[in-house]
């Protein structure tokens, strides 16, 4: 019985481990080659056309188009070993801004400016669009798989303690009197 309880822990490790894994099918990993930077494609987007990307980042615009597809404009930051797009402040310097094209209208309020998302994807080239007062050459990648990632509100407390070198701790073993009211 000892030996077998040791060998079912184990098991059960190794059973949640693996269920924890990327959130792109394996299918689609098979497919992408990592050697391709996004810093590589973002130089000469033409070069690397019709090749598998895995990418990430912070949504900043989501804009349906009139054809019926929506376009999805994200500030690229490097993946975690699950897909997830690390931080924005853990990125700088960033290497760029990208558009994922979805073949349906989504709901922009969903895909909302600041959510993270990962898109396994084929490289369709660039387009050139204004940001601010520059044209900005954005990558383009053709969705084959997306992944928007949960929110995560942080709840910080509401009352904070802390230490006050002037509060008198005597304030509260001051024996009480009692109030006594006069009768008339």
């Amino acid at each position: 019985m000892s030996t077998r309880f040791p060998l079912l822990w184990l098991f059960l490790i190794f059973s949640f481990i693996s269920g924890c894994g990327h959130v792109i099918s394996e299918n689609l990993r098979k497919q992408i080659d990592p050697a391709i930077t996004f810093k590589q494609v973002f130089e000469n987007p033409s070069a690397y056309t019709g090749k598998m990307v895995l990418w990430g980042g912070e949504i900043i615009q989501a804009i349906n188009q009139k054809d019926g597809t929506t376009l999805i404009e994200v500030f690229q930051t490097p993946l975690r070993w699950r897909g997830e797009p690390k931080d924005t402040e853990e990125s700088i310097p960033f290497e760029g801004r990208f558009l994922i094209r979805i073949a349906k209208y989504i709901d922009p309020y969903l895909y909302r400016r600041g959510r993270k998302i990962t898109v396994a994807g084929e490289i369709q080239g660039e387009i050139t669009k204004l940001l601010d007062e520059m044209s900005y050459r954005y990558p383009v990648i053709l969705s084959r798989q997306i992944y928007l990632w949960e929110e995560y509100h942080y709840q910080y407390p509401t009352h904070y303690y802390y230490y006050d070198p002037w509060w008198d701790y005597r304030y509260f073993l001051v024996p009480r009197v009692p109030h006594h009211h006069d009768k008339d």
